[in-house]
């Protein structure tokens, strides 16, 4: 084939292939279908709206830092946001696609108070290994008072004192780590430290 033909047919075939790759298959469809409130009708309006917004069907970290700081003008949202954003990266490829968009959106919600928990913890897993232990809760508390402290200077409790009552609240047996499932029961308890500490990141992802 020719080199004048290649540079005809190359670029379509390029672009062909990335609508392709852009489609929702019918089994993604079924399967977002099954797992959210959206119907059919819905979900591809969603999934519209995302590739104008994001028009090779992935969201990365500086997109998204990018998204948050919309909703707080003026603010340094980049350490806050790296940790949110591993709430959506549920596979930890660094991109945010889709379905694992809209899948965590939908449950934000529409999911019951345990499912929201269990997303919520994983902004607090740092180092995504199933359990947080002080530093990561420290790490977290510290990087959303910085965030607030920008917002508003009515800040009250310290930081520090906050984080480690938090966590002796949800290490329930004392082992020095939490896991999904002590976080979850510390905050349906409505533990006070357990509670001012998800209700900040609750604030923030719903602003």
């Amino acid at each position: 084939m020719s080199t004048k033909v290649l540079s005809r047919v190359l670029p379509r075939a390029i672009s062909n292939r990335k609508k392709r790759k852009n489609q929702l298959t019918e089994e993604e469809k079924d399967f977002l279908i099954s797992n959210t409130t959206l119907d059919k009708e819905k979900l591809e309006a969603r999934y519209r709206n995302f590739l104008s917004c994001h028009a090779n069907g992935q969201i990365s970290k500086k997109s998204f830092n990018a998204m948050l700081k919309e909703s707080y003008p003026g603010a340094c949202t980049k350490k806050l946001s790296r940790h949110v954003f591993r709430m959506y990266d549920t596979n930890g490829d660094g991109s945010v696609d889709f379905k694992e968009f809209i899948l965590v959106l939908d449950i934000l919600a529409n999911g019951t108070p345990e499912q929201n928990l269990k997303q919520i913890f994983r902004v607090f897993d740092i180092n995504n290994d199933g359990k947080i232990n002080v530093m990561e809760i420290v790490e977290i508390v510290k990087d959303i008072f910085e965030l607030t402290k920008q917002i508003s200077h009515n800040i009250t409790e310290d930081e520090n004192t906050l984080a480690g009552a938090a966590f002796a609240e949800m290490d329930l047996n004392a082992d020095g780590e939490i896991t999904e499932e002590e976080f979850v029961k510390a905050c349906l308890a409505q533990k006070k430290f357990s509670t001012i500490v998800t209700l900040k990141i609750i604030d923030i992802l719903c602003n």
